[in-house]
């Protein structure tokens, strides 16, 4: 077990925005957590990483959580390096009065290279491309060598060859043994993991892409949401997608 949630119930002072979450994911696991804005997919990564307190229910992680912001969200006005921003990933791992010394920047080439920037390492953050933003949180998330990574929608605003070096490099880390928890709207993606997690304010299942991402399931989670497509990779069949999926440049 890497990681065990059990009852979880999770609110702002009001009303719950989550309620009643529970799943079980292995090391070396892959797992979409799907849902529209407002579901809890935010809510739920901010309370794995402890940054809201449940109001019932119990989190059991095998290590410490390392997460994958939007690149979106990212200031790009900083003058800093690929290098800087892995950095970065040492600084929880130091004591407070201990800036990153040159083990960390060792570290932090070495995720770059991993992720396959090392010869943009120090190229300024600001003028990478989106893809290779997104690579280098991913090293950043690397330095702080936790077991179980949060990845914040990051396919958005990838085109198709960034999204496809993306998908690859978190299949290698899910070899390494890693667990990832993706949160996406893409429902094309979620197919290709381990494991599901639907939310809408409470869950609605969890389980493998096959046998939980059924119509009924799609509906629940997304409500009028949703629009029609067809499915040629599976005979006469339609398929249901966020109607928001559409939006993004994968």
């Amino acid at each position: 077990m890497s990681l065990r949630v059990t009852g979880l119930t999770v609110g702002y002072g009001g009303a719950p925005a989550l309620v009643d979450i529970g799943f079980e994911v292995r090391a070396g696991q892959r797992v979409a957590v799907l849902g529209p804005n407002g579901g809890g997919k935010t809510t739920l990564f901010r309370t794995l990483l402890g940054q809201l307190q449940p109001v019932a229910g119990t989190v059991e992680a095998r290590g410490r959580f390392a997460v994958v912001p939007q690149t979106e969200r990212s200031r790009l006005d900083f003058p800093v390096s690929a290098t800087d921003v892995a950095v970065m990933g040492a600084v929880s791992r130091l004591p407070w009065w201990r800036p990153p010394g040159r083990a960390e920047r060792a570290q932090a080439s070495s995720a770059l290279a991993q992720v396959g920037l090392a010869d943009q390492a120090e190229r300024t953050f600001g003028d990478l491309s989106g893809g290779q933003r997104q690579r280098v949180l991913v090293a950043r998330a690397l330095v702080q060598d936790a077991p179980v990574v949060l990845l914040d929608e990051p396919f958005t605003g990838l085109d198709a060859q960034s999204a496809e070096r993306l998908e690859a490099l978190l299949g290698d880390l899910a070899a390494e043994g890693r667990t990832l928890l993706i949160a996406t709207h893409d429902v094309g993606h979620a197919r290709r993991w381990d494991q599901v997690l639907c939310l809408n304010g409470h869950q609605i299942a969890f389980g493998p892409p096959l046998t939980t991402l059924t119509r009924p399931v799609l509906e629940a989670t997304y409500g009028a949401d949703i629009v029609d497509v067809d499915c040629p990779d599976h005979g006469a069949e339609r398929a249901i997608l966020p109607a928001h999926h559409h939006d993004h440049a994968h």
